[in-house]
């Protein structure tokens, strides 16, 4: 039996989400994430402010000046961890087997279902009629006969998409679109395979498999297959982050003291706001510090037990960070992580080698 697998994924969910929240915002540009001077990035932008050049990752001061209208929001995980839940769950009501790669996308097996609902377009129809009808918000849908088609076709269809691959057209869908929409191929992959003259996909496929392991390594057949429209990688259910972070970059460069010390807190605080969010907690909390001269170190402590609270974890984080204090140092960003994620049931949570994907 040919896989059915679907790509679902909410359009600009943050941004989403506060303009749901908020109806004065919707059809106006609604940028989330940090305030400008503070160095802040944007996490999320709306549809209307992409219109003017804002994209996720953006520093915050270059989105504000493209959108000067924009309206900057601070995130809100725990409402969105509750969005996301009852979108998952939407899409559970639907097949058993729904892969959660971040709060806003997963990938669901519908291989046995189907067939009940007349066909690959017709289930996908529902779906977004369903996340529409109980959330209001939009969600756009690949289907394929893998993975890497589902997640390219969701993404070319952005947004309040549905494009359907059929089984056998996988290659010939491919071909022409740039090697970057593979997942895993990112900029400096990208500049890799382009030096050997390879910009499009079906390139790639083509491409003799000796020069692509010289140039790629050991992923080299895996990207290689997923280029010629082959990925047999299940769906995981237990699939969730390997981490969850969050960090500060000062909008001047900060010593030791109560500034400090009261933006670790904070950061702490977010951190365990992120793994309530994923019903998960932390086994091992690490570090992050960016030095006035751009030198960058982590530093990480293995708990006896795992845990989600703020307390915890600032108390963690401030002992990783007196070990290395040294007089006369100077930071420009501090980060917080938490990784050995573990349910709140004590399960070990299983990890998945492919990036993360920023919002789209």
């Amino acid at each position: 039996m040919i896989r059915t697998i679907v790509h679902a994924d909410l359009d600009a969910f943050y941004a989403s989400v506060e303009q749901l929240d908020n109806p004065e915002l919707r059809g106006k540009p609604v940028v989330v994430g940090g305030p400008s001077e503070a160095r802040g990035v944007v996490a999320a932008a709306s549809y209307e402010a992409r219109r003017f050049g804002v994209r996720s990752a953006m520093p915050m001061g270059r989105a504000l000046r493209l959108c000067p209208e924009a309206v900057r929001l601070a995130p809100r995980f725990d409402r969105y961890g509750e969005v996301s839940h009852q979108v998952m769950s939407i899409f559970r009501s639907v097949t058993p087997l729904v892969e959660p790669l971040s709060l806003d996308e997963a990938f669901l097996d519908v291989t046995e279902q189907v067939g009940r609902y007349g066909g690959p377009e017709a289930l996908a129809a529902d779906l977004k009629a369903r996340v529409r009808k109980e959330t209001g918000l939009t969600l756009s849908i690949g289907v394929g006969s893998n993975k890497t088609v589902a997640k390219i076709a969701s993404d070319l269809g952005k947004p309040d998409g549905l494009v359907v691959v059929s089984p056998g057209e996988e290659a010939s869908f491919l071909e022409p679109l740039p090697v970057r929409a593979l997942w895993g191929i990112g900029p400096k992959t990208e500049a890799l395979v382009a030096g050997a003259g390879i910009r499009t996909i079906g390139e790639l496929a083509r491409a003799d498999p000796a020069q692509i392991i010289q140039i790629l390594g050991s992923r080299a057949p895996l990207l290689q297959g997923m280029a010629r429209g082959v990925d047999d990688r299940p769906v995981e259910t237990e699939h969730e982050r390997k981490s969850v972070g969050a960090e500060t970059t000062f909008a001047r460069d900060l010593s030791d003291g109560p500034e400090l010390r009261e933006a670790l807190a904070g950061i702490a605080a977010e951190v365990a706001r992120r793994l309530r969010a994923e019903g998960a907690k932390a086994h091992t909390v690490a570090i992050k510090l960016r030095y006035a001269d751009f030198r960058t170190i982590t530093r990480q402590r293995l708990l006896p037990a795992p845990l989600d609270d703020a307390e915890a974890i600032a108390q963690t984080a401030a002992a990783l960070l007196d070990k290395v204090l040294a007089s006369g140092d100077r930071f420009r960003l501090l980060g917080v992580h938490g990784s050995g994620l573990v349910r709140r049931d004590e399960r070990q949570l299983s990890l998945e080698l492919e990036p993360g994907q920023a919002q789209r």
